[in-house]
């Protein structure tokens, strides 16, 4: 008979981005007594997590509860981090899924909703922030419960319990009423998540995540599905019918709060991190005794769906910001990358200065260059394309499924130009406080340039949510962006007169003072043509008295285009010049005369 761990519990915490994961687990490691500070979002460790607000890599920690101890999994939200949902679904029983009272099911939420219920983990639901004033409680439960029904493996699946609460004032129970604390909800986790079950006689560890130490080398971090390990245990790891060769463990440690606690030994259902490894592991590899290598089934992860090339920066500023500017370089970092970053690939190409790197979309690959450029990198991105297949003879493309809320004085032009992008409505419903909910299915291609765009459209009070809907067949010629770039036809400094005069043809990038190069785009063309043109121009001197005004005071501010902006604005003809100071757009050949 196998044994059970009765008092441990292991679930995950999913939800669509900004809906109240981390926020959830603040309150529940201050009720506990976990930990004392008041803090905003402790498990979004990384700057770039606390600067957006959004979960990019999954955590662990865990808290005591009467005689439980309650390992916790928080999950990105976005889908383009799906990669570290499926990974990390791998290590519970149960999941917990938020959904906001108020906004209701969205794309992430059925991918996060989809991927555990394949895994036939046990479904807990919580009906989070009631307290706002938007709030549709009742709408929101059937919303879920038809989600249910969508999406469900088998009927175990469709008996779930229903809390009401709110992550920020840190409450929930049965009822949909402000009171009270989370007992309820941990409660609810001890009775209906089940305790973990051990399934061999012999150890079986798997490494679902990773981190590096510079005192201890690797560090693997995972589940233990059977059997115990202890500090000076020889171990092997097996994946993909490959064995290392045997090593000790050096150090073993649980996660109790934000903490890594030195242990001496654990056992089948705790997650642990475990060093010593004398090879760099991979994420997917199980460590069992040198006697007896049991792997475990590794859940693969959802293929990229798009791809850019990033290449040394070969512009006339190269080197002038950045420390590190070679392939090498360049290498090494995406190498270390994939160790880590189970959705990314890496794949050389002709020139040994560039390398194609393909992601889940253009978030995940826009976080990677983020961290690039604050390591020191300059780099060079290309424009965005998407990933085609053939299946069965005939060319398939990445579909998403898009969810738009807008006051309905918008939903025509935004009906209009989704239709021109090959987009097909799907659902559509409006709300009393006269906003409106579009569903549609729309080629991921089409989307690159869209979200700059709807912001225009909606001026700001439009709300923009995708995930992956699987490939479909080609849907044909789809134009994206309609204007054309005005470059600079010299290298110099920009000036106030310059911009003045060039202000009616179209939005510019730069503002006076600024230095730019032949080949560099400095804004946006009214027309659909590019355009050279001269922002270094300098006022002619003469013997009259000029009028005394300041140029630059009467210049529009321009428009700021930061990395993700950029990413969606350029044409396959453009580049992005990245370093760790400025972001600059380029066109890929530099002299006017040989683009034409």
């Amino acid at each position: 008979m196998s044994k059970t761990r009765s008092n441990l519990r292991n679930i995950a915490i999913i939800a669509h981005v900004d809906h109240g994961k981390t926020t959830l687990v603040d309150k529940l490691l201050q009720q506990t007594g976990t930990i004392e500070s008041q803090t905003d979002r402790v498990m979004d460790s990384n700057d770039l997590e606390k600067e957006r607000g959004i979960t990019i890599l999954a955590k662990q920690t865990g808290v005591n509860f009467n005689d439980y101890f309650i390992n916790i999994v928080d999950t990105p939200g976005h889908a383009d981090f799906g990669g570290e949902v499926e990974r990390t679904l791998q290590m519970v029983e149960g999941f917990l899924l938020l959904v906001d009272a108020a906004e209701g099911v969205l794309p992430g939420t059925r991918f996060v909703l989809q991927k555990a219920l394949q895994l036939g983990l046990k479904p807990i639901v919580l009906i989070n922030k009631i307290d706002r004033k938007d709030s549709t409680i009742e709408h929101t439960v059937d919303a879920v419960q038809d989600l249910f029904l969508d999406l469900a493996t088998c009927e175990s699946q469709l008996d779930f319990p229903i809390l009401y609460g709110s992550g920020k004032l840190g409450f929930a129970d049965f009822e949909p009423k402000e009171s009270g604390n989370l007992k309820p909800l941990l409660k609810a986790i001890i009775d209906h998540v089940p305790a973990p079950q051990e399934k061999e006689d012999s150890l079986q560890l798997l490494i679902t995540n990773l981190d590096h130490s510079d005192y201890l080398g690797p560090i693997g971090i995972g589940r233990i599905f059977s059997g115990t390990i202890k500090l000076g245990d020889q171990v092997i790891g097996c994946k993909d019918g490959k064995k290392t060769k045997p090593f000790k463990i050096t150090k073993l440690y649980k996660f109790i709060g934000l903490d890594r606690v030195e242990v001496e030994e654990a056992s089948f259902g705790d997650i642990v991190a475990v060093t010593g490894f004398t090879e760099q592991p991979s994420i997917g590899t199980t460590l069992c005794t040198v006697e007896k290598p049991l792997p475990l089934d590794y859940v693969a992860v959802d293929e990229p769906t798009v791809s850019i090339f990033i290449s040394v920066n070969d512009s006339p500023f190269n080197g002038r910001e950045g420390k590190l500017l070679t392939s090498r370089q360049i290498k090494e970092r995406l190498e270390k990358e994939l160790k880590t970053n189970v959705a990314l690939r890496v794949e050389p190409t002709n020139s040994p200065d560039s390398f194609k790197v393909s992601g889940r979309g253009q978030l995940h690959l826009g976080v990677l260059i983020e961290n690039m450029r604050r390591e020191g990198f300059e780099l060079q991105v290309s424009a965005p394309q998407v990933i085609f297949k053939t299946i069965d003879g005939a060319k398939h493309e990445p579909m998403e499924l898009v969810v738009i809320d807008v006051p309905q004085e918008f939903q025509g032009a935004i009906i209009e130009n989704l239709g021109q992008r090959k987009a097909e409505l799907k659902h559509m419903h409006s709300y009393d406080d006269g906003r409106v909910r579009l569903e549609f299915e729309v080629p991921s291609r089409a989307l690159l340039g869209f979200r700059s765009q709807f912001l225009t459209q909606t001026r700001g009070q439009g709300l923009l949510n995708m995930s992956f809907a699987g490939y479909q067949p080609y849907k044909g010629d789809i134009e994206t962006r309609i204007k054309g770039a005005l470059i600079s036809m010299e290298m110099g400094d920009v000036t106030a007169y310059a911009l003045d005069n060039l202000q009616s043809r179209g939005i510019l990038f730069v503002a006076p003072g600024q230095k730019v190069y032949q080949g560099m785009i400095v804004g946006e063309c009214a027309r659909g043509k590019d355009m050279d043109i001269n922002p270094t121009k300098g006022k002619k001197l003469t013997n009259m008295r000029a009028s005394g005004t300041d140029d630059s005071s009467k210049l529009a501010p321009p428009r700021v285009m930061d990395l993700e902006t950029c990413m969606e604005w350029i044409r396959p003809d453009e580049l992005i010049e990245v370093t760790p100071k400025s972001i600059r757009l380029r066109k890929k050949v530099l002299r006017a005369a040989m683009r034409k």
